[in-house]
């Protein structure tokens, strides 16, 4: 459970420093992720949710 909550300080700690960064880019994303189909939006999560799930899979497999 600690590292559930680590991990989740340390994506708000990634997408708030991106927004104080780079605030126009991200408004300019948003937009653009509008335009986007449902249908897309749904593969590219489930392939980000396959990757980061390989990613944790594979440092919890080799944590030595």
């Amino acid at each position: 459970m600690r590292e559930l909550i680590i991990a989740f300080g340390l994506l708000l700690f990634i997408e708030g420093i991106l927004c104080a960064l780079f605030p126009s880019k991200i408004k300019t994303i948003l937009e653009t992720i509008k335009s986007i189909k449902e249908g897309q939006l749904r593969i590219f999560g489930l392939i980000f949710t396959v990757i980061g799930f390989l990613i944790i899979w594979y440092m919890k497999k080799n944590a030595a």
